[in-house]
């Protein structure tokens, strides 16, 4: 007898919990009962779990019954002359909707060939097994499973149209690639999902070969000619809100060219680009420090305002600015409201984003890498034809990753490119590669996609033929300019008077273990002293007892409180977070021992 659950509500009992499942299965290939049902068996707590609930991930399987599917050749004729729709298929009882519980108890076969009498349901398409991303990288198949998951978040963060509006949005972080372009190589699955219409990358000429050692391990070497006639550039977007809040007492924020009498009023320099209204007006050039949108808002504290009158006309500065390391044009402003009523400015800037060094690439195989070096048009090797290669590829990537789609994407965009033809690499379903070889040959090219090449730099001939062709290429989000940071002096942490963490608030970059041994191992003593410089302090130490001794300020002399103003009291640098150690065990009543060594 099994417990028998609806939507997480038990409603009764079955004495055959085999014979109920396959009779409400029926009834709903049946239409007699809703189709958004779906139903499982749990066999260790012995429940039948049914559910109807929205927002349930599900999807379409063909029915197989005596190991035969029941979707035939005149259900797809009929499909392609346009006499039954889908939804015909489905309330025929021919495909159904299956979840993720439901799926526990199925028995799905991926080809028709492999079918048996156990088998409960069949695939529509191999590559339904794949998800969105996934299922855009072609010949997928030849590729490792792991190296497909990396390809598929890779995907996502790629530059390219996102949205056809962009003009009229105002996005966090977004980038527009400026020439997207539809990719050679693609699947079925880019027409399901109309991926032309916002394409998210370029189809680039590649040459797999090492060159100067400067493409070594996943770095990549770019042709600067390439980027000059506009590959891989992009414009990158961020919009800076700003809302006129409504305080108790009837004050509010005031929005405009704060006066000079503000507290916290910054130089006329910084306020240049604000009109009247207090808004910088569209196309100014601005950097970290200028003000975008100016405000004035009423002190923090309001306690004592009766006290000091006076007070109570004083403002304080808070007006909008980049901050760290930003720059743009400003694009566009909008003022709007928000959702309590209040006055809203969004004003949104724009970086233009060439291509440079420390820049990430990746292809659709999860071959993802930096920009190692530029070189110019010139230096770049060459094939007889007179082709010059956008990128140079290493080939050490290849065989390490194992990413034998991303060979055959070159091959096939090679060919693609030739013969003026978009090429199907829909995974399981891909023409065999001897046809990409057979075109290669017709068109008066090596079959395996070598060709001779020249070195740029000397002119002369590479012994070895190199493999070159076209891939799909995207660029990544992820940009030098946004990444590098480096500092010298700058602002520290009240408590531990350390430098405080974070690009954006100008922090200093965390020193760990392994770089400290790795100064250690080059002899870079004065260096590693520097690092661990800074926070440094000095704690006076009585030679007698061993212990923290003080030191007063306004009379400037030190003395210990346990052996007096005789004891010999000696300076001490130490790092101020040890200091805060010291301090702590002092506060539990263990008072710490400090053995001074040597002086010299």
């Amino acid at each position: 007898m099994a417990d028998v659950y609806l939507d997480e509500i038990f409603v009764g009992f079955v004495d055959d919990h085999n014979k109920f499942i396959t009779e409400v299965k029926q009834l709903r290939r049946e239409s007699k009962v809703s189709k958004v049902l779906n139903l499982h068996y749990d066999e260790g707590a012995n429940e039948i779990i049914i559910e109807t609930t929205r927002g349930r991930l599900r999807r379409p399987l063909i029915i197989v019954e005596n190991g035969k599917p029941k979707l035939n050749n005149d259900h797809v004729e009929d499909l392609d002359s346009g006499k039954i729709s889908w939804k015909d298929l489905i309330d025929d009882g021919v495909i159904e909707y299956v979840d993720a519980c439901e799926e526990e108890d199925c028995f799905v076969a991926i080809q028709e060939e492999d079918l048996t009498t156990k088998h409960t349901h069949l695939e529509i398409s191999p590559i339904t097994i794949l998800g969105v991303c996934t299922s855009l990288v072609p010949y997928s198949n030849f590729g490792s499973s792991s190296r497909l998951i990396r390809g598929s978040k890779i995907q996502k963060q790629s530059m390219g149209l996102y949205s056809t509006n962009f003009l009229n949005r105002l996005d966090t972080d977004a980038n527009l690639l400026h020439y997207p372009q539809k990719p050679i190589v693609k699947t079925f699955m880019h027409d399901v999902f109309n991926y032309d219409k916002n394409p998210s990358g370029q189809n680039f000429v590649i040459a797999v070969m090492s060159y100067d050692g400067y493409n070594m391990e996943d770095a990549l070497i770019v042709n600067k000619g390439s980027i000059d006639r506009g590959l891989a550039r992009s414009t990158f977007f961020k919009p800076y809100n700003l809302e006129e809040l409504r305080y108790s007492g009837g004050l509010r924020d005031e929005v405009g060219i704060p006066d000079k009498e503000v507290k916290g009023y910054k130089s006329e320099e910084d306020y240049r680009f604000l009109e009247l209204d207090g808004i910088a007006h569209t196309g100014a050039k601005v950097d970290a420090d200028d003000i975008i949108i100016g405000r004035s808002s009423p002190p923090r504290f309001l306690s004592g305002l009766e006290e000091f009158s006076v007070a109570a006309n004083v403002r304080r500065e808070s007006s909008i600015s980049l901050g760290e390391g930003a720059n743009g044009i400003v694009d566009m402003t909008l003022l709007t409201e928000s959702g309590s009523g209040n006055r809203m400015i969004q004003t949104r800037l724009r970086q233009p984003k060439t291509p440079e060094i420390g820049d990430k690439f990746a292809s659709r195989h999860g071959q993802k890498g930096i920009i190692g070096m530029m070189y110019p048009h010139e230096d770049m090797p060459f094939t007889e034809s007179g082709i010059i290669p956008d990128i140079i590829f290493s080939p050490h990537s290849l065989p390490g990753r194992m990413t034998v789609s991303h060979m055959i994407e070159i091959l096939a965009g090679k060919v693609g490119a030739l013969n003026g033809e978009y090429i199907d690499a829909t995974s399981f379903d891909t023409p065999s590669e001897d046809r990409l070889r057979t075109t290669l040959s017709e068109l008066g090219f090596r079959e395996n996609g070598t060709e001779v090449m020249y070195n740029g730099l000397t002119g002369q001939r590479f012994k070895a033929r190199i493999f070159v062709g076209n891939i799909y290429y995207l660029r990544l989000k992820h940009l030098a300019d946004k990444k590098l940071h480096a500092r010298a002096a700058g602002r520290i942490q009240l408590l531990t008077r350390q430098p405080v963490e974070g690009r954006a608030m100008g922090g200093g970059l965390r020193l760990g273990e392994m770089e400290k041994d790795c100064l250690v191992a080059h002899g870079a003593s004065l260096l590693l002293k520097e690092r661990f410089d800074s926070d440094k302090t000095k704690l006076y130490v009585c030679e007698d007892c061993e212990m923290v001794a003080i030191f007063d300020n306004y009379r400037n002399k030190s003395y210990c409180p346990r052996c007096g103003n005789a004891a010999k009291v000696s300076p001490v640098e130490m790092s101020y977070a040890f200091k805060l150690l010291l301090d702590e065990l002092k506060s539990m009543g263990i008072f710490p021992s400090l053995k001074l060594g040597d002086k010299f």
